[in-house]
């Protein structure tokens, strides 16, 4: 045989053993013989480079690194679901299908809805092509280097043509505990749940991080099931499990609605006990037909929706509470807890708004409260127990100066506001927001960094921003960072010069400038220079301005 050849069939091999091992839990040969076979094969691709393939089983464990992600337009839109949060909103749901669709049943697949990150793959002609994020929707990021380093997912497939599947890719508890423990280990912070984990580890630009954080996926959409006279998402999901894919086994067909309820009952109680964070149960419409006959809104299908877990409530020890100071300068109360799980992170902190949300709680300091997350993401205090109130507790008094430059706060019916424009707080936190994702997107320009260069003066304001190679020699100089770090960072920043107008004037965090409206002034005006030259007269003009 030909060391080609032997390249072919140890690829095969390897392959084959990855998706016994990892998505039907039934491996046939020893983890000896699968080392042996890996090794075998990464000689061979040492000895000749030009038979390396991208997706090579020996590729799946990481080692590329990127300088940025790609961004990759979806060939469909990856649209989000309609939530439902109580049984009337689902049998709504059911409702609205059926007079949609004139029938008196409907047949409904129930799923989990994991906690992870959404992808979606592409494949050409039985090869993976790329993965993408879901991002906007309309474009997401370019992940294939991490996605392949999954050793579930398959990177060929028995299935020629064009293919898209979407699934979600998630960290198993085992795994975060297991991470969690190394973070320990190394002094380094604790990943607050799993799903920031799975979303953190595939956004990484090295894939060996991802390669080690042991993260796994279930595939649940067959976009294309159609072009292939599949009828059913039940028969797609069958389908998917033929071609390799791993796809979830809790999963239930229902004749009905009542049955749905009951799914829905089952595993609100039982979801503590599964190996994976679940947030809520998918119900989608079986019969594929009808896709096309219900349609979509213009965010979401009318086919499915997603029934979310009432918050997870528990009990934890109000410790103090402290004030933080917004872009705006706005003063928020944040309330310091003894730390306490709730729905799968440690919490330790909840904003409390304003003086007058505290006030109509009638929280002390010192009290025991209860804490849910708000959507399962914002912790939020709910209610003092007013029953385990001791005589150590202190009432609440809101404070008159601000908590960083000590300016006296104005009173703007329940909210206060530090109006020192000079206020480090308020200055710091406008530099973090045109660097943010949403904003500039400035790539390696997050909360500590914009704290560490605005102490040490290198930063001060917006446009010092683009003044920070004059600084480079200094900051090489700083501990955690590199001439390969501090270089990122500074190609980060020029890059954002080719920012849309549209994230430019979100950026500048300009008083009643959202998203929104910096979408309708930069289709208006187009460039900064017309912007900038704007009259009052004109801003009347514009919708939703005047």
């Amino acid at each position: 045989m030909s060391d080609k050849n032997r390249v072919n069939e140890l690829t095969k091999l390897l392959e084959q053993y990855n998706h016994e091992y990892y998505v039907l839990d039934n491996p046939s040969v020893s983890d000896a013989e699968y080392d042996r076979l890996i090794n075998e094969l990464i000689l061979l691709e040492e000895k000749y480079p030009e038979l390396k393939s991208p997706f090579s089983p020996t590729q799946r464990v990481g080692g590329k690194v990127l300088s940025e992600f790609e961004k990759i337009t979806h060939k469909r839109s990856m649209l989000s679901l309609a939530n439902a949060f109580n049984e009337q909103d689902v049998r709504d749901f059911d409702r609205k299908v059926k007079e949609a669709l004139g029938v008196s049943s409907v047949n409904y697949m129930c799923e989990m809805k994991i906690d992870g990150l959404a992808i979606s793959l592409d494949y050409q002609n039985g090869r993976l092509n790329y993965a993408v994020t879901r991002g906007d929707g309309a474009v997401g990021e370019n992940v294939t280097h991490n996605i392949i380093t999954i050793k579930s997912i398959p990177v060929q497939i028995q299935e020629q043509g064009n293919l898209e599947i979407r699934g979600e890719v998630f960290m198993p508890k085992a795994s975060l505990n297991e991470l969690n423990k190394i973070r320990i280990e190394k002094g380094e912070p604790l990943l607050a749940n799993a799903r920031n984990a799975a979303a953190g580890s595939i956004r990484q630009l090295d894939s060996k991080i991802a390669a080690s954080r042991k993260l796994d996926a279930y595939w649940y959409y067959f976009v294309n099931a159609g072009d292939l006279k599949i009828k059913k998402h039940s028969d797609a999901l069958l389908y998917l499990e033929k071609l390799g894919f791993k796809t979830n086994k809790e999963r239930r067909l229902c004749q009905d609605i009542d049955e749905v309820i009951a799914y829905i009952n089952e595993y609100q109680n039982k979801r503590n006990s599964l190996l994976y964070d679940i947030d809520g149960i998918v119900i989608k419409v079986d019969n594929l037909n009808y896709y096309g006959e219900l349609g979509y809104t213009a965010k979401t299908p009318r086919w499915a929706i997603a029934y979310k877990f009432p918050p997870e409530e528990v009990t934890t020890r109000l410790v103090d509470i402290i004030f933080t100071v917004g872009r705006t300068g706005k003063i928020t109360p944040n309330a310091v807890l003894e730390p306490v799980r709730v729905a799968g992170s440690l919490v330790q902190r909840a904003t409390l708004h304003n003086e007058d949300f505290i006030y109509d709680k009638k929280l002390k300091i010192g009290d025991f409260v209860t804490l849910r997350k708000a959507g399962d993401v914002i912790p939020e205090v709910v209610r003092p127990i007013i029953e385990r109130r001791d005589d150590k507790v202190r009432d609440f008094v809101m404070i008159e100066n601000c908590p960083v430059c000590a300016s006296k706060l104005e009173k703007v019916e329940a909210m206060h506001f530090c109006r020192n424009p000079h206020c480090p707080a308020k200055q710091i936190e406008g530099i973090i927001h045109f660097a943010s994702r949403d904003a500039m997107d400035i790539d390696g320009m997050g909360e500590k960094v914009v704290e560490q260069f605005f102490n040490q003066k290198f930063i001060l304001s917006i446009p010092d921003i683009y003044r920070l190679a004059s600084h480079r020699a200094e900051i090489v100089e700083i501990d955690g960072w590199s001439d390969k770090s501090i270089d990122n960072l500074l190609a980060a920043i020029e890059k954002s010069k080719q920012n849309s107008l549209e994230k430019l004037l979100f950026g500048l965090g300009i008083k009643e400038v959202g998203a929104k409206m910096a979408k309708v002034l930069a289709r208006r005006f187009n460039s900064l220079d017309n912007f900038a030259s704007l009259a009052i007269d004109d801003l009347l003009l514009v919708d939703d301005v005047g």
